[in-house]
């Protein structure tokens, strides 16, 4: 029987945002592992390895999460889609956090906390002994803290979601409400027009919904979103959001890699 104690010295994210932090993160669908380990030493508070979007799997997943344990960031598994089978897979990798998309009923965001919960409290595998989560089995306090420091995070992305924003966000277990303003806009019918006025209001009626509820003792749901051009960074923190997402590693890149190139194309 394994001794030794391996559990990890980074701080959950959790932890932090029960101390009042906010925390700012960025998108990884590269999945280049250079690219995230640079994004962590720069100094973001989380990374989330979008797998809805991005290029990779679990294996490609994995890859990026040995690069962020380098500067010790906390990472986070965006699913493709809310599934026990996706979630499993992802659970065992060690993630900080999982976030499931499209959560649209009370119903799917109660799927999602089952799917991070063993049993009887919910659905999910046991591999502990052997997941790269437990450190391989050579954390024996794995079982001790793993359910509690997991941030499950749900996105609301749709009129449905919004309309049934005060019963997914009452769901015992779901931490965190993460707003999805693209898909939410084009749920609206303005896909090539996220500012609009309807759907800025559908996100205020979300971030009202969740910054409004009461605490219920230790319990916290904790507001995310991801930052737009018409909705910078800085104006969620003022908002209120305990978490924010302010670009894509992809986007960052692009850019810089244009300015570049236009910059040598234009010289004298």
């Amino acid at each position: 029987m394994a001794t030794t104690s391996a559990s990890s010295p980074i701080p959950s994210l959790k932890s932090r945002l029960r101390n009042g932090d906010c925390l700012y993160g960025l998108f990884v669908d590269s999945f280049s592992p250079t690219l995230a380990e640079i994004s962590g030493h720069a100094g973001y508070d989380f990374i989330v390895i979008d797998m809805e979007h991005g290029y990779g799997g679990i294996p490609e997943a994995l890859s990026c999460l040995n690069a962020l344990a380098a500067s010790q960031t906390p990472a986070i598994l965006r699913l493709p889609e809310c599934s026990a089978m996706w979630a499993k897979k992802a659970l065992d990798l060690g993630p900080h956090g999982l976030m499931f998309p499209m959560i649209h009923t009370p119903e799917l965001a109660k799927e999602a906390v089952s799917y991070c919960r063993y049993p009887r409290g919910g659905v999910r595998g046991v591999a502990h002994p052997i997941a790269r989560a437990s450190k391989y089995g050579l954390d024996p306090t794995y079982l001790d803290w793993c359910e509690e420091e997991l941030l499950i995070m749900c996105q609301v992305e749709s009129e449905e979601a919004v309309h049934n924003i005060q019963e997914i966000t009452a769901v015992d277990g779901l931490d965190c409400i993460m707003v999805g303003p693209t898909d939410l806009s084009a749920n609206l019918g303005y896909i090539r027009d996220p500012g609009n006025e309807n759907a800025v209001k559908m996100v205020q009626t979300v971030e009202n919904a969740v910054l409004g509820m009461k605490d219920k003792g230790d319990r916290r749901v904790y507001l995310a979103g991801f930052a737009m051009p018409h909705d910078e960074p800085s104006e969620l923190k003022k908002r209120g959001y305990h978490m924010v997402c302010g670009a894509v590693d992809i986007v960052l890149y692009r850019d810089a890699a244009v300015k570049d190139v236009l910059k040598f194309k234009t010289a004298v």
